[in-house]
C-alpha cells in the first residue's frame, strides 16, 4: 500500500478522505493499465510479424521445428472449436452422452436470474458465496 495511504487511512479517517484516496489509487491503476496495454499491444504486433516470418520459413523448409543457437522454433497446429448453433450442439451432446465437450463452469448472471425467478428451486450441489463490496463514485462535476 502507498505510504500516504498507510499513514492516512484508518478507521478514524473521515469517509470523504477515504473516498478521495481510493479514487486517486483507482486512477493510478487505470493509468498504469493503459500504459501497459499500449506497450504490450505494440510488442504483441511486433511478435506477430516475427511469428509470421518464422512460420513462412518453416513452411518453405518443410520443417515442424528448427533448432538455432538462440532457440528452437516449433511450428504446430492449434485447433479451436465453436458453434453457431447451440440448440443443435446441446442435442448432439445429449444424444452422444458427450458432456465432456463442455467446460465445467456456471454462468453467474444466468444462474442469478434463474434463482431470482425461481426462488423455491435450488440445484443440488450449488454453492454460493456472497460478500459486501464497496463502490466509490466520483462526485458530480469532477
Amino acid at each position: 500500500m502507498d505510504e500516504e495511504v498507510q499513514g492516512e487511512a484508518s478507521l478514524a479517517t473521515p469517509l470523504d478522505k477515504l473516498a478521495k484516496i481510493y479514487i486517486k489509487m483507482r486512477d493510478k491503476r487505470d493509468a498504469l493499465r493503459r500504459e501497459y496495454e499500449s506497450t504490450d499491444g505494440a510488442i504483441k504486433e511486433q511478435m506477430e510479424i516475427l511469428e509470421a516470418s518464422m512460420l513462412d520459413a518453416c513452411k518453405e523448409m518443410k520443417a515442424d521445428s528448427v533448432k538455432t543457437k538462440e532457440g528452437t522454433i516449433i511450428r504446430s497446429i492449434k485447433t479451436r472449436y465453436w458453434t453457431n448453433d447451440w440448440d443443435s450442439m446441446y442435442k448432439f451432446i445429449k444424444e452422444h452422452d458427450a458432456f465432456g465437450m463442455l467446460e465445467k463452469r456456471i454462468a453467474q448472471t444466468n444462474t442469478k436470474n434463474f434463482l431470482e425467478e425461481n426462488p423455491g428451486i435450488l440445484p443440488m450441489g450449488l454453492n454460493l458465496d456472497s460478500e459486501y463490496t464497496v463502490t466509490v463514485r466520483r462526485p458530480k462535476g469532477n
